[in-house]
């Protein structure tokens, strides 16, 4: 797996690619912890390319190929069964993940190693060559180039890089899609919502408040918007006021 799959270009980045750099080619079993979409998963295969993988089941390890000699175990954390891990250590050399810290003594008997990878949002030099990675997989994809400024995009970091790819890959759609391709979205959206018995009153939000949230970022006052949008200002002011009140 080449380097590159890692992002790092931030310090913590750049100190965690350091540690699996030295890893790689010492039998040392390491936990590797942090937030969910931080990148553990994509370490951990940098540091054994051919490992095997069970996922959170330790009792999965039965099934896993025995010339192997490395084991990704992830979500250690939500391990039910860590009494294995002792006889694992003795077949394997293991690199887990955990999304949250662990405190155990078979943990800290376990993995001597720990790596820890903070969120996307202290890791703010990763952000934009990440994203730049999963556009480059939308292209791939569709077998197309697109053209998309990625620095004009809001990206959603609470999953980090989970929740960053989803707003590259929305932001995609966005761009390229047509009317015909937004109502057929809309109306698969709708088919499972409708049945309220004021489905009208109730799901029109979804045309206003997008419309008055691009009138703001276009407009960048009420006066124009309500020129352009041919409304009374009255009008337009309280519909402003009904959706803050909604957020």
């Amino acid at each position: 797996m080449a380097a590159a799959n890692f992002i790092a270009n931030s310090r913590a980045s750049k100190e965690a690619l350091k540690s699996a750099n030295i890893l790689k080619s010492l039998n040392i079993n390491v936990i590797i912890e942090g937030p969910v979409g931080a990148g553990k998963e994509t370490l951990a295969r940098y540091i054994s390319p051919e490992a095997s993988t069970i996922d959170e089941d330790l009792v999965e390890s039965g099934r896993v190929e025995e010339e192997k000699s490395d084991l990704i175990v992830l979500n250690i954390d939500r391990c039910k069964n860590l009494h294995f891990l002792d006889s694992l250590a003795k077949r394997y050399r293991i690199i887990a993940t955990s999304s949250t810290p662990t405190k155990s003594d078979i943990i800290e008997r376990i993995f001597p190693i720990r790596i820890f990878l903070p969120p996307l949002s202290e890791r703010e030099e990763d952000i934009l060559p990440l994203a730049g990675k999963f556009l480059q997989e939308l292209k791939e994809s569709f077998s197309e180039e697109i053209d998309i400024d990625l620095e004009s995009v809001d990206f959603d970091l609470s999953q980090n890089g989970d929740s960053l790819k989803k707003s590259v890959y929305f932001h995609y759609f966005a761009v390229n899609a047509d009317e015909k391709k937004i109502m057929a979205c809309m109306e698969s959206f709708l088919k499972e919502r409708i049945g309220t018995g004021n489905d009208y009153k109730e799901f029109l939000f979804l045309y206003e408040k997008p419309l008055i949230r691009a009138g703001f970022k276009r407009f960048k006052s009420q006066l124009k918007m309500a020129q352009m949008f041919g409304l009374n200002r009255n009008t337009l002011r309280k519909k402003i006021k009904e959706y803050e009140e909604k957020e």
